[in-house]
């Protein structure tokens, strides 16, 4: 099938005769389903759609369990009252708390020993923000992560009184975050054994005419301690192969006061040393490791 298209030429008056070829456009089964006007869009079923509320409680909790404490899995608990209620299972963290008055709440402690002495390998514990809580010579043998509850760690203070060695003594693995341990005489930390983190914390020792007598870390970790804590942690040996070794690694931390930043008498070195310049403080990164 042919067009014919004729023209004139303004010069010369002549018509021009066009023979073209015209293509008719086939039209596809999909084209025409969607140009007809009784075709109405599909909707999936409310059946078909999976939602994280239609799970139980026991694998949304392990789904939660896979967040980082701060802020993400207290983050959670905004959400609704069920959030709420498995993101603080005691299952997934302990609480200390200086201000609740209902303690046969499962998983919540007045002070921060008490939380040590029941948590189980593995813990996280939050402390509370608001107050100081009191803490002396507190060991810690068994891997734990504790968190302070506040936006910043000004917000969660442990004060260590005069006449205690330390505020803490971490004999296992542990993560320290967002805290600030306040320290008179003596060390804020004592490392004894394993792989310490302290990350986005204060250390603080008073300043005073006795200051060369306080530290805010102090770590006496060597070789042959660390054979003897393992034995006596009850442990899977896998979680033993992540424990296993001596070291301490300070993360975007505040040190003040204090004869020097960290003290070592056993056979780890100060290494990897970063320091950041703020308007009013100092900011902190290096590790504490074998040579």
């Amino acid at each position: 099938m042919s067009d014919v298209i004729e023209s004139a030429d303004m010069n010369d008056g002549e018509n021009v005769r066009i023979d073209a070829p015209m293509e008719i456009p086939k039209i596809s089964k999909l084209d025409r389903r969607i140009a007809d006007p009784r075709m109405k869009k599909k909707r999936m079923k409310p059946e078909s759609l999976t939602s994280l509320n239609n799970l139980d409680d026991g694998c949304l909790m392990h789904i939660l369990s896979f967040l980082s404490p701060i802020p993400d899995r207290y983050n959670t608990a905004l959400v609704c009252h069920r959030w709420r209620y498995l993101a603080c299972h005691p299952l997934l963290w302990l609480r200390v708390d200086r201000f609740v008055k209902d303690l046969s709440q499962p998983g919540v402690f007045h002070d921060i020993e008490s939380a040590v002495s029941a948590a189980r390998p593995g813990d996280t514990i939050l402390i509370g923000a608001g107050g100081n809580h009191l803490v002396s010579n507190i060991q810690i043998k068994k891997p734990l992560c504790l968190i302070g509850g506040g936006e910043t760690p000004d917000e969660t203070t442990l004060v260590c009184s005069r006449g205690s060695d330390s505020a803490l003594e971490l004999l296992s693995t542990c993560k320290l975050a967002n805290l600030t341990v306040k320290a008179e005489l003596g060390c804020c930390l004592l490392h004894r054994s394993g792989r310490v983190t302290i990350d986005g914390c204060v250390l603080q020792c008073e300043t005073n005419p006795l200051d060369h007598l306080s530290c805010p870390i102090v770590s006496t970790a060597g070789e042959e301690e660390e054979e003897d804590m393992l034995s006596h942690v009850e442990v899977k040996e896998t979680v033993v192969e992540k424990i296993k070794g001596n070291s301490v690694s300070v993360l975007q931390t505040r040190i003040e006061g204090g004869a020097k930043a960290v003290s070592t008498s056993g056979d780890l070195v100060l290494q990897r040393v970063r320091v950041m310049y703020s308007k009013a403080y100092l900011y902190f990164w290096f590790d504490v490791d074998h040579k």
